[in-house]
């Protein structure tokens, strides 16, 4: 019921109030898995990918959004859970790295949509930073397409160090299909996975027309 309601209430209405621009749902897939890999600008991009996307995009995000306690903590658990249909996972290690890469590909291997963000963590000053190879891990491993994503406005919305989301425009561009058909089953050789993740960012670039960065983000305000 309460997925029902945010689907046909919720999610509408956020569309009614954005009215973002979207390009491109033809080249998302209807069905089986499916990487949406996207530029990352703000806190928001985990709900404005499923509002725009013509399937059901899970996320993953820090478990300690879903344990909280009192209204702020159920309000939490309702937003991560039914809105952008994130995926508790914990954060912080090596190991806890690895679990996240594994939960994807449950998610990829169960035939739905899986978004990530190659970038690691939001971009604060808009330049398009380099890719981290877990995107490439998991179309390798899964073998399953990457839809390019890019997001331009969200950073507008809901700005570092501000609580209440303002009304910006937004626009959403999904690009073709990446097919990876060749490399698939190498996904222990680093130098396969760094080729799938530069076209991966190519792709995303080309979309979103930012600035490259030629260095990872390694900001603190990860998100």
């Amino acid at each position: 019921m309460i997925d029902l309601v945010t689907k046909l209430v919720l999610k509408p209405l956020a569309k009614a109030l954005y009215r973002p621009t979207i390009e491109g749902l033809e080249n998302v897939p209807r069905k089986g898995g499916v990487i949406l890999a996207s530029n990352h600008l703000s806190f928001v991009d985990s709900v404005v990918i499923p509002l725009a996307a013509p399937r059901q995009v899970f996320f993953l995000a820090k478990a300690e959004y879903f344990t909280g306690t009192g209204l702020k903590g159920a309000v939490s658990r309702f937003f991560f859970t039914h809105v952008i249909n994130a995926v508790p996972v914990e954060r912080g290690s090596v190991r806890a790295a690895t679990a996240s890469l594994d939960e994807g590909l449950e998610i990829l291997n169960s035939g739905r949509a899986f978004g990530i963000y190659p970038e690691g963590t939001r971009s604060l000053d808009g330049r398009l930073y380099r890719g981290k190879t877990g995107v490439a891990w998991l179309a390798l491993t899964a073998g399953v397409p990457v839809v390019p994503v890019a997001l331009e406005g969200p950073q507008h919305i809901l700005p570092v160090g501000k609580r209440i989301p303002r009304l910006r425009k937004i626009s959403v561009k999904f690009g073709e299909p990446l097919h990876f058909d060749e490399l698939h089953g190498q996904a222990r050789s680093a130098k396969a996975r760094r080729q799938v993740t530069d076209e991966v960012m190519a792709a995303i670039q080309a979309l979103s027309g930012q600035e490259p960065a030629e260095q990872y983000n390694e900001s603190p305000k990860a998100a």
